[in-house]
Protein backbone atom coordinates (compact mmCIF):
# COMPACT_ATOMS: atom_id res chain seq x y z
CA UNK A 1 0.00 0.00 0.00
CA UNK A 2 1.19 3.51 -0.72
CA UNK A 3 0.29 6.79 0.95
CA UNK A 4 0.18 9.99 -1.16
CA UNK A 5 2.27 12.76 0.42
CA UNK A 6 -0.75 14.97 1.05
CA UNK A 7 -3.77 15.15 3.28
CA UNK A 8 -7.30 15.02 1.94
CA UNK A 9 -10.09 17.17 3.32
CA UNK A 10 -13.11 15.43 4.81
CA UNK A 11 -15.38 17.66 6.92
CA UNK A 12 -17.06 14.73 8.69
CA UNK A 13 -14.53 12.09 9.70
CA UNK A 14 -15.99 9.05 11.43
CA UNK A 15 -15.29 5.35 11.82
CA UNK A 16 -16.75 3.35 8.96
CA UNK A 17 -17.21 3.94 5.24
CA UNK A 18 -16.84 7.49 3.87
CA UNK A 19 -17.29 8.80 0.34
CA UNK A 20 -15.02 11.73 -0.48
CA UNK A 21 -16.36 14.66 -2.48
CA UNK A 22 -15.55 14.97 -6.17
CA UNK A 23 -12.62 17.37 -5.73
CA UNK A 24 -10.83 15.19 -3.18
CA UNK A 25 -11.72 12.00 -5.10
CA UNK A 26 -10.27 13.40 -8.32
CA UNK A 27 -7.12 14.55 -6.55
CA UNK A 28 -6.61 11.13 -4.99
CA UNK A 29 -7.39 8.95 -8.01
CA UNK A 30 -6.43 11.08 -11.01
CA UNK A 31 -3.59 13.23 -9.65
CA UNK A 32 -2.05 10.92 -7.03
CA UNK A 33 -3.04 7.75 -8.92
CA UNK A 34 -4.24 6.10 -5.71
CA UNK A 35 -5.85 2.68 -6.13
CA UNK A 36 -7.86 0.17 -4.11
CA UNK A 37 -5.97 -0.79 -0.95
CA UNK A 38 -3.93 2.41 -0.82
CA UNK A 39 -4.04 4.64 2.27
CA UNK A 40 -5.15 8.28 2.35
CA UNK A 41 -4.58 10.69 5.23
CA UNK A 42 -7.83 12.49 6.01
CA UNK A 43 -8.25 15.71 8.01
CA UNK A 44 -11.28 17.82 8.90
CA UNK A 45 -9.53 21.08 9.84
CA UNK A 46 -11.05 20.81 13.32
CA UNK A 47 -8.29 18.85 15.02
CA UNK A 48 -9.22 15.34 13.81
CA UNK A 49 -7.49 13.11 11.30
CA UNK A 50 -7.45 9.49 10.20
CA UNK A 51 -5.78 6.96 7.92
CA UNK A 52 -8.34 5.69 5.42
CA UNK A 53 -8.06 2.65 3.16
CA UNK A 54 -9.48 3.01 -0.35
CA UNK A 55 -12.16 0.43 -1.01
CA UNK A 56 -13.38 1.91 -4.31
CA UNK A 57 -11.03 4.13 -6.31
CA UNK A 58 -13.63 6.26 -8.09
CA UNK A 59 -12.44 9.66 -9.37
CA UNK A 60 -15.90 11.16 -8.74
CA UNK A 61 -16.81 9.41 -5.48
CA UNK A 62 -13.84 7.71 -3.87
CA UNK A 63 -14.93 5.28 -1.15
CA UNK A 64 -12.67 4.76 1.87
CA UNK A 65 -12.79 2.84 5.15
CA UNK A 66 -11.77 4.46 8.45
CA UNK A 67 -10.95 2.24 11.44
CA UNK A 68 -9.75 4.88 13.92
CA UNK A 69 -10.16 8.65 14.27
CA UNK A 70 -7.38 10.50 16.07
CA UNK A 71 -7.37 13.88 17.78
CA UNK A 72 -4.54 16.40 17.46
CA UNK A 73 -2.40 16.59 20.60
CA UNK A 74 -2.25 20.39 20.37
CA UNK A 75 -5.13 22.76 21.09
CA UNK A 76 -6.39 25.21 18.50
CA UNK A 77 -3.94 28.09 17.98
CA UNK A 78 -4.68 31.36 19.79
CA UNK A 79 -2.93 33.70 17.33
CA UNK A 80 -5.07 35.62 14.84
CA UNK A 81 -4.14 38.01 12.06
CA UNK A 82 -6.25 41.14 11.65
CA UNK A 83 -5.32 42.80 8.36
CA UNK A 84 -6.78 45.83 6.63
CA UNK A 85 -8.51 45.25 3.30
CA UNK A 86 -6.00 45.66 0.48
CA UNK A 87 -6.33 46.11 -3.27
CA UNK A 88 -5.66 43.60 -6.06
CA UNK A 89 -4.94 40.05 -4.86
CA UNK A 90 -2.85 41.05 -1.85
CA UNK A 91 -5.24 39.58 0.73
CA UNK A 92 -5.35 36.22 -1.04
CA UNK A 93 -1.56 36.17 -1.09
CA UNK A 94 -1.42 36.88 2.65
CA UNK A 95 -3.97 34.15 3.39
CA UNK A 96 -2.12 31.59 1.28
CA UNK A 97 1.03 32.05 3.34
CA UNK A 98 -0.54 32.72 6.75
CA UNK A 99 -2.79 29.65 6.50
CA UNK A 100 0.29 27.41 6.27
CA UNK A 101 1.25 28.51 9.79
CA UNK A 102 -0.44 27.98 13.15
CA UNK A 103 -2.72 30.98 12.71
CA UNK A 104 -6.27 30.51 13.98
CA UNK A 105 -8.00 33.10 11.80
CA UNK A 106 -7.42 35.90 9.32
CA UNK A 107 -9.79 38.83 9.83
CA UNK A 108 -10.36 41.31 7.00
CA UNK A 109 -10.75 44.77 8.55
CA UNK A 110 -12.20 47.88 6.93
CA UNK A 111 -9.98 50.66 8.28
CA UNK A 112 -9.83 54.41 7.67
CA UNK A 113 -7.23 53.93 4.93
CA UNK A 114 -8.46 50.64 3.45
CA UNK A 115 -7.98 50.48 -0.29
CA UNK A 116 -10.83 48.22 -1.40
CA UNK A 117 -14.15 49.60 -2.73
CA UNK A 118 -16.17 50.65 0.31
CA UNK A 119 -19.45 49.35 -1.19
CA UNK A 120 -18.09 45.87 -1.86
CA UNK A 121 -19.00 42.90 0.34
CA UNK A 122 -15.83 41.13 -0.86
CA UNK A 123 -17.85 37.91 -1.14
CA UNK A 124 -15.75 36.50 -3.99
CA UNK A 125 -12.52 37.45 -2.23
CA UNK A 126 -13.64 35.73 0.99
CA UNK A 127 -14.58 32.58 -0.91
CA UNK A 128 -11.27 32.49 -2.78
CA UNK A 129 -9.43 33.06 0.49
CA UNK A 130 -11.31 30.17 2.10
CA UNK A 131 -10.18 27.93 -0.75
CA UNK A 132 -6.60 29.13 -0.26
CA UNK A 133 -6.88 28.27 3.45
CA UNK A 134 -8.11 24.78 2.54
CA UNK A 135 -5.21 24.20 0.15
CA UNK A 136 -2.77 25.39 2.81
CA UNK A 137 -4.35 23.09 5.41
CA UNK A 138 -3.72 20.01 3.29
CA UNK A 139 -0.27 21.06 2.10
CA UNK A 140 1.05 21.98 5.55
CA UNK A 141 -0.55 18.96 7.28
CA UNK A 142 -1.93 21.12 10.09
CA UNK A 143 -4.72 19.75 12.29
CA UNK A 144 -6.57 23.10 12.33
CA UNK A 145 -7.76 25.07 9.32
CA UNK A 146 -7.25 28.84 9.42
CA UNK A 147 -10.65 30.55 9.46
CA UNK A 148 -11.48 33.57 7.29
CA UNK A 149 -13.58 36.31 8.93
CA UNK A 150 -14.98 39.62 7.74
CA UNK A 151 -14.90 42.01 6.13
CA UNK A 152 -15.85 43.99 9.20
CA UNK A 153 -15.48 47.62 10.17
CA UNK A 154 -12.41 48.08 12.37
CA UNK A 155 -14.35 50.09 14.98
CA UNK A 156 -17.03 47.40 15.33
CA UNK A 157 -14.49 44.58 15.62
CA UNK A 158 -12.36 46.58 18.05
CA UNK A 159 -15.31 47.39 20.29
CA UNK A 160 -16.23 43.72 20.77
CA UNK A 161 -12.72 42.26 20.94
CA UNK A 162 -11.26 40.88 24.16
CA UNK A 163 -7.71 39.55 24.24
CA UNK A 164 -4.19 40.76 23.60
CA UNK A 165 -3.09 42.87 20.62
CA UNK A 166 0.16 43.12 18.69
CA UNK A 167 0.82 46.28 16.69
CA UNK A 168 3.79 46.63 14.37
CA UNK A 169 5.63 49.77 15.47
CA UNK A 170 9.12 51.18 14.82
CA UNK A 171 9.54 51.72 18.58
CA UNK A 172 8.44 48.18 19.45
CA UNK A 173 10.35 45.14 20.67
CA UNK A 174 12.28 42.95 18.25
CA UNK A 175 10.98 39.83 20.01
CA UNK A 176 7.88 39.28 22.11
CA UNK A 177 7.11 36.97 25.03
CA UNK A 178 3.53 35.78 24.63
CA UNK A 179 3.42 33.31 27.49
CA UNK A 180 0.33 32.15 29.34
CA UNK A 181 -1.46 34.58 31.66
CA UNK A 182 -3.10 34.02 35.04
CA UNK A 183 -6.85 34.45 35.48
CA UNK A 184 -8.69 35.57 38.63
CA UNK A 185 -8.33 32.06 40.11
CA UNK A 186 -4.57 32.04 39.63
CA UNK A 187 -4.72 29.50 36.78
CA UNK A 188 -2.67 29.92 33.62
CA UNK A 189 -4.81 30.52 30.54
CA UNK A 190 -4.07 31.07 26.87
CA UNK A 191 -5.81 34.31 25.91
CA UNK A 192 -6.50 35.17 22.26
CA UNK A 193 -3.81 37.25 20.57
CA UNK A 194 -4.45 39.29 17.40
CA UNK A 195 -1.64 40.65 15.27
CA UNK A 196 -2.81 43.88 13.58
CA UNK A 197 -1.49 44.95 10.18
CA UNK A 198 -2.79 48.11 8.55
CA UNK A 199 -3.21 48.96 4.86
CA UNK A 200 -0.56 50.60 2.69
CA UNK A 201 0.18 53.79 4.61
CA UNK A 202 -0.70 52.15 7.92
CA UNK A 203 -3.50 52.67 10.39
CA UNK A 204 -4.82 56.19 10.84
CA UNK A 205 -3.61 58.23 13.86
CA UNK A 206 -7.05 57.76 15.40
CA UNK A 207 -6.86 53.97 15.06
CA UNK A 208 -3.29 53.81 16.36
CA UNK A 209 -4.25 55.79 19.45
CA UNK A 210 -7.22 53.47 20.08
CA UNK A 211 -5.00 50.39 19.77
CA UNK A 212 -2.28 51.71 22.06
CA UNK A 213 -4.83 52.65 24.76
CA UNK A 214 -6.77 49.35 24.50
CA UNK A 215 -8.14 48.26 27.90
CA UNK A 216 -9.50 44.72 27.32
CA UNK A 217 -6.10 43.03 27.10
CA UNK A 218 -2.38 43.68 26.82
CA UNK A 219 -0.91 45.65 23.91
CA UNK A 220 2.46 44.57 22.51
CA UNK A 221 4.49 46.66 20.06
CA UNK A 222 6.56 44.67 17.55
CA UNK A 223 9.51 46.07 15.59
CA UNK A 224 9.88 44.70 12.03
CA UNK A 225 13.13 46.48 11.22
CA UNK A 226 14.19 49.84 9.86
CA UNK A 227 12.81 49.58 6.32
CA UNK A 228 9.31 50.40 5.13
CA UNK A 229 7.43 47.24 4.16
CA UNK A 230 4.40 46.60 1.98
CA UNK A 231 1.39 45.53 4.02
CA UNK A 232 1.40 41.99 2.59
CA UNK A 233 5.11 41.64 3.40
CA UNK A 234 4.72 43.06 6.91
CA UNK A 235 1.99 40.52 7.73
CA UNK A 236 4.13 37.49 6.91
CA UNK A 237 7.31 38.82 8.54
CA UNK A 238 5.36 39.69 11.68
CA UNK A 239 3.84 36.21 11.84
CA UNK A 240 7.32 34.73 11.49
CA UNK A 241 8.52 36.80 14.44
CA UNK A 242 5.57 35.91 16.66
CA UNK A 243 5.10 32.19 15.94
Amino acid sequence: MKTPDSRFYCPLISVGTIILDENESSHAVRVCRAANGDTLQLCDGLGHYADATITKADAKACEVRVDTVEEAPLKRPRLNLGIACLKDDALEEVVFHAAQTETDSVIFLRTDYSQEPKNSDLHKLVRRSELKALVSLKQSKKPWMTRIEGPIEFDKWFKDYQGDLILCDIDGECKLDLGLEENADGKCVAVPVTLLVGPEGGFSPREIEAIKTFKNGKVHLLNLGNTRLRARTAAIIALGKVL
